[in-house]
């Protein structure tokens, strides 16, 4: 088995909670008694475009909240969605542990838009951690597609058998197997120490 250089992690739902998944948005709904079914439609149409980095925060926000008048402003809006994100403290200073030791180059393979990308990553001193962000909101390409892995490979000339990608979803692991990388699918912390020690990393 070739020794791990780089290890690539998912952010939400592993180093943080989601930015704005089905949980965020239905608490974001019930926050500001919106209809469910009507910003669902609207969110399905908008959602790849704003994943991509195709358009702004703002430009979502109008396409499925502020379409018609609101007894809520946008900045509320807003700084409701950003509120929901949280640290999963425990496996943060895991992966800031390994970051520390030099030994393994460091990165993201995420969706998130622009927006919340970037106050997550400062927010949570994500920078402190990794090298390299390979964000769909950054390069216009979005998990499960085998593109944005062949980018993260490409773009660290690391040979995929050298690496390994965290997830917490099946799906998104299938492709980047398929290239010849290490996965693991993040259930607990004791979990991951323990697939990732079985690949020579501790």
């Amino acid at each position: 088995m070739s020794e791990i250089h780089a290890i690539f992690w998912d952010v939400g739902g592993v180093l943080l909670t989601n930015a704005w998944d089905h949980t965020e948005r239905a608490a974001a709904l019930e926050h500001f008694h919106l209809e469910e079914k009507e910003f669902r439609a609207r969110h399905e149409m908008v959602v790849s475009s704003f994943e991509r980095g195709k358009i702004s925060l703002d430009e979502y926000l109008d396409r499925t909240v502020f379409y018609c008048d609101r007894s809520f402003t946008r900045e509320e809006f807003r700084d409701y969605m950003f509120s929901l994100s949280h640290p999963k403290t425990d496996v943060l200073a895991f992966a800031h542990s390994l970051a520390n030791s030099g030994k393994y180059f460091m990165a993201t393979i995420n969706n998130e838009s622009r927006e919340l990308n970037l106050y997550r990553i400062e927010k949570f001193g994500l920078r402190e951690i990794f090298r390299l962000f390979v964000s769909s909101c950054f390069v216009g390409l979005r998990k499960p597609e085998s593109g944005i892995y062949r980018l993260a490979i490409e773009t660290t000339q690391i040979n995929p058998e050298q690496c390994c990608f965290i997830d917490d979803r099946a799906l998104n692991l299938e492709c980047a197997a398929k290239l010849g990388m290490h996965t693991i699918q993040m259930q607990t912390l004791d979990q991951l120490l323990g697939d990732l020690k079985k690949l020579g990393v501790e």
